[in-house]
Formats: structure tokens, C-alpha cells, sequence
């Protein structure tokens, strides 16, 4: 079963995608959440095409130096071994000059056979202006101005394109974080081009397209939030469609957050505590809740998807069928583990040449290199570290994960992280692995017995990584900020770092040093006993942990609560088949 133009009911916008490990059309978890999300969409047969952009040189290749220091290189892929070229174009207007769009078709099939299909533009045409075809390079690269004609080849160029595709039954746009929201301005666009003789933007066109967007918030600082100045907005956009983004509440600054909200008439955060932050943020705006989760079957390493296999037979077609793992021989869980921990080992050593031991307690950090994620937290006291390997038990430790090319605090992280590291050689073994990418994340989630995760809250919006990990059986030790607040079940699921009411204040050390402890006291008292003096107990939470949370926070579970809160009338129109 493919999918057709004239089935597509939902138009999902996101401006990076994880569609396949050697595609670098992705940064971090909002690409690969994009792409487990079309990966389930087309698992439930629900009828949707995505847009996001090409970037032919990617996000970038990471390379360290021997002290950690970050060095970015562009990245070269063979577009035609993966994408398809579709023969329509369109164009989309900046700074008053024409910008010639086209397309390459990537189709995800699910598990029924379904096929999504994601459409990525490309602005590298003869036509073009030399600095015109370099806008769909690189992810997140270049000023605001780059930017800003990036969103606009998104949203206005990537709506165009669908209308030209024949996608013109769709009843919903789902915008995945505000990168996509000029999208909005498209479809007044289109609404307005039937009132010839209107000179402003009615409230009931603004109301018909709020109607028919949906808006997902990944960010719970403002800071996150793309924002443009007026005198940027007037010269990329124009004045007319600037007298729009008045008429959509925007007198000053183009904040790309705030104008997704203002043109949806469903917006959600991607965990509980998420949307209640959000709500904060936006208090004019009603802000609902749909915890992300992963694609089970993406994540689960070949050693767990043959025990699933064997024990739950409708478990890829129905990953809320991980809830029934509870079953599964505890014996048969570790015997899976064993098997990822090797491969993990194996590639650790061969890459570091560090000395990993199969046998030792391994904790896994990988994700984006960011300040607030706090990646050297569990460095705090170097010799506690080592006092709890020496008396608890033995420790290794498994960074990876990019800084932005422009953060220097992450690369100054990465950098911290290395010199850590030479400072425990000898009592516990510490490796940093680079280019953090999706095969690397999956070999890491589901090879390390414990996953750490340790944001200043309430910055973490959900953290999928823990998701990932608990796919494969990993439990989690994490501050309860972002999904962890739901997943987290002590002693059952997993372990926290401080309480759910934040008691982490001044003056002993601050935050930092408060939760620095509760990490220090939950390892040395609580994990490594576990682990290395009552094995059965530690794969009892293992086996919670896939069948609590692995059975729930799952992308199925996710676009099926889309489809009932969010899309609504999609879902009804699919009932009546």
C-alpha cells in the first residue's frame, strides 16, 4: 500500500528529519522525534506527508582533538542513493527577489505497508543566485538572516510545493516546532487570494486557518525561541506580508514561537511538566500536554527485537504490547543485554582503545553537548567518583554527543569532559565517541547498563534518550525534569537525582552541588549494590522498565493521542475509513 496526494489529511512541517543514519538531515532529538513520528504514522496507516529541507552539507562532522577541542567539517552524502528527484518546482520570494524551489522524495514504509512520504527542498538550482543555492546546506548554520530565508523556503515554499504535488485535501498542518511557522502567513496567503479586493487580513480568514494548524513547543526557555527584528522581517519578507504578522498580533519582532501560536487551534508540549512550563511562558494560550516517545521497533537492538520476536509476537505492529514483557524470563532479558553490552563494549574499544570490561557497570550520557544539560554534573567531586568505584564497585563512564558550532560553553563541555577524564585514569574508565548520530545512539541506549541524565530544571522539555534506553531495558538515573517525571518509579524503573519538588537550593553548593550528592548517594548506595551484590533485582527493574515505559512511551501511544486531541477531525475521517 503506498500513499496518494489525494489521501494526505495531515501535513507534518519539521525543519530537521531523522528519516535514515546516513541521511544528516538531523541535528538532535527534534529530528529524530520527526522521524519516529513518520515512522508510526506510517505503522498506523495514518494518511500524512512531511516537508523539511535537504542540507545537502548537513548538520556536521564532528572531529575532537586529542585535549577534546570540537573542529566542524561539512558533510558530503549521496543524495540519489536514498532520495527520489520529483520533476515540479516551485518559487518563493525574499527580499524581493525570486528563490526556485525543488524537491526530493524519501518514502517511509511501516510495518502494514503503508508509505509516508517527506519531501525535502532544495534550493541548489542553476537558476538561482550563488548565495540563494546554499540555502538548504546546512542545519542550523549561518545568521539570523540565513535563517530567516531558510523559514521562509519551510513554511511558504514547502506549503506551495504540496499544493503543486495535488496534496489539496489536507486538514491539518502539524508544525513541529516554530521553525515551520511562516506556514501560517502561507495558507492566509492562499485564503486571501480568493478576496481580491481585501486590502487587510479579516479576523474569520485568521480564525479559518487557525483551524486547520497544530503546533508542537519543544523549548521551555525563551531564549530557544526564534525571534527575528522588524528591520530583518520588513527586508526578507516585505511590508505585505509583514501587515499580515500585524494582523496576527506581531507589532515589533518576528517571534516565530508566537506566531505558531496564534495560527493553531491545538498547541502541545512534549511531556507533562513540559506543557505546564509552556503554559507559563504563553499563559495567553491554552497549552496541552502529549508526552513524545520512540519508535520501539527503530530502537530496540537486533538482540532485543529477536526476544520480543519470540515472546511478543504483535509487538511491531503493536509497541504497547512491551507492556506484556513483564513475562518475559528474567534470564532471557539479561542473555539480550549481554549481547548489546558486547557490541557496545567491542566498538568502545576498538574506537578508544580505553580497556571497557564487559562486566563492569557502564552509565551512558549521549546527547546534544549543551551547558544546561550539565554533562560533567557527575564529575563534581572526582573523588567521591572514584571513592564509590573503589568501594561500591568498579565504574565506566560513555560520553558522546556535538556542540553547536557557535556554543562555545558546549565545546568548552566536551573539552572539560577530556580533561576529567585523564584525571581518573586508572579508577574509572571515561570514553567521549564522536559523531553522536542515530546508529551510535542506538548501539549506546541499549548497550549500557544505567542511563544518566542530569538537566538544570526546568530546562529538559522531554529527553527521549531514556526512552530509547528503556526500549532496550535500560533503566534510568535521572533529575525528575522533562518525561522522567512520568517514567520514573523508584526503585522500580529506575532511580532519581533529588526529589519531584526541587529542594536543591543555596547555600551548600547550589543546585550543582545538591543534586552532585543525591547522583553520589543514589549510585553508591542504591545502583551499584544492585547491580554487582543482587543481579535478579537489578533485571527485575530492568523488565519494569521495558514493560512500564517502553509499553507507553512509545511514538504509537503518541500519534494515537494526536490523532484524538490534535487532529481530531482527521481521526474521524479515518474511522469512517
Amino acid at each position: 500500500m503506498t500513499d496518494r496526494t489525494e489521501d494526505a489529511l495531515v501535513a507534518y512541517f519539521s525543519m530537521e528529519i531523522g528519516l535514515d543514519p546516513n541521511m544528516p538531515t538531523y541535528a538532535g532529538g527534534l529530528g529524530v522525534l520527526a522521524g519516529d513520528t513518520i515512522r508510526s504514522a506510517a505503522d498506523l496507516e495514518i494518511p500524512m506527508v512531511a516537508v523539511t529541507l535537504l542540507h545537502r552539507r548537513g548538520y556536521f562532522h564532528q572531529r575532537l582533538d586529542e585535549q577534546g577541542w570540537q573542529r566542524e567539517e561539512p558533510v558530503a552524502w549521496p543524495i540519489n542513493d536514498f532520495c527520489k528527484s520529483v520533476p515540479q518546482r516551485v518559487t518563493v520570494d525574499i527580499e524581493h527577489r525570486t528563490v526556485h524551489v525543488a524537491a526530493w522524495q524519501f518514502r517511509v514504509r511501516g510495518e502494514s505497508g503503508q508509505e509516508v512520504s517527506v519531501y525535502l527542498l532544495d534550493t541548489d538550482l542553476p537558476e538561482n543566485q550563488p548565495w540563494d543555492r546554499t540555502l538548504t546546506d546546512t542545519l542550523y548554520g549561518g545568521d539570523d538572516y540565513y535563517r530567516l530565508c531558510q523559514e521562509v523556503v519551510l513554511g511558504i515554499g514547502g506549503f506551495r510545493l504540496l499544493r503543486m504535488l495535488g496534496y489539496g485535501q489536507i486538514r491539518r498542518f502539524h508544525m513541529n516546532e516554530g521553525h515551520a511557522a511562516l506556514l501560517v502567513l502561507a495558507l492566509l496567503e492562499e485564503k486571501l487570494a480568493s478576496r481580491v479586493h481585501e486590502e487587510t487580513v479579516p479576523t474569520d480568514l485568521i480564525d479559518a486557518v487557525r483551524e486547520q494548524c497544530v503546533f508542537t513547543t519543544h523549548t521551555p526557555v525563551p531564549a530557544g525561541h526564534d525571534q527575528f527584528p522588524s528591520d530583518l522581517a520588513h527586508r526578507v519578507l516585505g511590508d505585505r506580508r509583514c501587515a499580515w504578522l500585524k494582523a496576527c498580533g506581531h507589532n515589533h519582532s518576528l517571534n516565530m514561537t508566537q506566531l505558531a501560536l496564534r495560527g493553531s487551534r491545538f498547541v502541545n508540549g512534549v511531556a507533562m511538566k513540559h506543557g505546564e512550563v509552556s503554559q507559563g511562558l504563553f499563559p495567553g494560550y491554552p497549552i496541552h500536554s502529549i508526552t513524545n516517545g520512540v519508535h520501539a521497533v527503530t530502537w530496540a537492538a537486533p538482540s532485543f527485537q529477536t526476544l520480543y520476536d519470540r515472546h511478543l509476537p504483535d509487538w511491531r505492529h503493536d509497541q504497547l504490547s512491551l507492556r506484556y514483557a513483564i513475562n518475559i524470563p528474567t534470564q532471557d532479558i539479561w542473555n539480550a543485554h549481554t549481547e548489546a553490552k558486547r557490541a557496545l563494549v567491542d566498538y568502545v574499544n576498538r574506537e578508544t582503545n580505553v580497556g571497557f570490561d564487559r562486566d563492569v557497570l557502564t552509565i551512558g550520557f549521549a546527547r546534544r553537548a549543551a551547558a544546561y544539560k550539565r554533562g560533567t554534573l557527575i564529575f563534581h567531586d572526582v573523588e567521591r567518583l572514584a571513592m564509590i568505584a573503589e568501594r561500591a564497585g568498579a565504574l565506566q563512564l560513555i560520553f558522546s554527543g556535538k556542540a553547536h558550532p557557535r556554543d562555545q560553553d558546549g565545546k568548552n563541555l566536551i573539552h572539560r569532559i577530556h580533561e576529567l577524564r585523564d584525571v581518573l585514569r586508572g579508577t574509572v574508565r571515561v570514553a567521549y565517541l564522536t559523531n553522536y548520530d542515530m546508529t551510535l545512539a542506538k548501539l549506546i541506549c541499549a548497550g549500557v547498563d544505567l542511563w544518566l541524565n542530569t538537566p538544570l530544571p526546568p530546562m529538559e522539555a522531554s529527553g527521549t534518550s531514556g526512552m530509547k534506553a528503556a526500549v532496550n531495558g535500560v533503566p534510568s538515573l535521572s533529575v525528575l525534569d522533562g518525561w522522567w517525571v512520568e517514567g520514573h518509579v523508584e526503585g522500580v524503573t529506575g532511580w532519581s537525582i533529588g526529589d519531584r519538588i526541587d529542594t536543591c537550593l543555596e547555600p551548600s553548593g547550589g543546585m550543582d552541588g545538591c543534586h552532585a550528592a543525591a547522583l553520589y548517594d543514589k549510585l553508591e548506595q542504591n545502583v551499584a549494590p544492585c547491580f554487582y551484590k543482587d543481579r535478579e533485582r537489578f533485571i527485575e527493574i530492568m523488565r519494569q522498565s521495558i514493560a512500564l515505559n517502553g509499553g507507553f512511551f512509545n511514538t504509537q501511544r503518541m500519534m494515537a493521542q494526536y490523532l484524538h486531541n490534535a487532529y481530531r477531525l482527521v481521526g474521524e475521517a479515518i474511522r469512517r475509513g
